[in-house]
C-alpha cells in the first residue's frame, strides 16, 4: 500500500493543536469591512475549533488519523 499524501490545500488552512484538536481560521474577514464593527473584525483574528462533524474528513486529508 502506498503512503497517504497530504492534501496541501487542507494543510495550509488547518492546524492541529498539541491535544489533537483541529483549528481553523474564521470567515468574513476579507472585504466589506466598513459595515462590520471593530469588535467583530478583531474577533475574526482568533482561530476557532473545527466542528466535530468535519474532523474526520479534514484529519484524513491532513494525512493523519
Amino acid at each position: 500500500m502506498p503512503k497517504m499524501k497530504t492534501h496541501k490545500g487542507t494543510a495550509k488552512r488547518f492546524r492541529r493543536t498539541g491535544t489533537g484538536k483541529i483549528m481553523r481560521a474564521k470567515a468574513f474577514k476579507s472585504h466589506i469591512l466598513s459595515k462590520k464593527s471593530q469588535k467583530r473584525i478583531r474577533n475574526f483574528r482568533k482561530e476557532a475549533v473545527l466542528a466535530p462533524c468535519d474532523v474526520k474528513v479534514v484529519s484524513q486529508r491532513m494525512g493523519s488519523k
